[in-house]
């Protein structure tokens, strides 16, 4: 599948299946707090996030195998980025925070169809380029929708 056109076809029609009401399987988010989280994951992907590396050196080789590879990420996944507490939120509503990641995926789109090699930092795993950056964001993606009990497949 073109993980690309995932995020610029399929992504927000999933996300627009949330209630805004709904819990997730685990951890704190709610449905707007897990758009809002995934926002700023997506706005690292193309620098209007700039991070640096927290991994310790001698780890980033395995993490970014990790990152890169087919195996998801499981329930309860720690992000030493965020606290136990949910994140105060940004947005008034669900809706207004959707349409907040669907402008930042047409970004970030946008950024690297003009900028081919372009790279960035990801804190965890080390620099991406552009594929790499929509492989994780992918996985990310997956594994917050399936939080919120949203099939992730694509028909096709």
């Amino acid at each position: 599948m073109n993980k690309e056109s995932f995020f610029t076809q399929h992504y927000i029609a999933k996300l627009k299946q949330i209630h805004e009401a709904e819990t997730g399987e685990w951890g704190v988010l709610s449905p707007q707090g897990m758009v809002e989280h995934m926002t700023n994951s997506i706005g690292e992907a193309w620098g209007r996030i700039p991070r640096t590396l927290i991994s310790p050196a001698d780890q980033v080789q395995r993490f970014r195998e990790f990152a890169l590879s087919d195996k998801e990420f499981k329930p309860n996944t720690k992000n030493v980025l965020m606290s136990e507490e949910p994140a105060p939120l940004r947005h008034a509503t669900l809706a207004e925070a959707i349409r907040e990641i669907e402008t930042e995926i047409g970004n970030m789109v946008h950024y690297h169809r003009r900028n081919p090699g372009a790279t960035f930092m990801n804190p965890f795993f080390g620099e991406f380029n552009y594929e790499e950056w929509l492989h994780l964001l992918h996985k990310h993606a997956v594994h917050h929708l399936r939080q919120f009990r949203i099939d992730p497949s694509v028909q096709a």
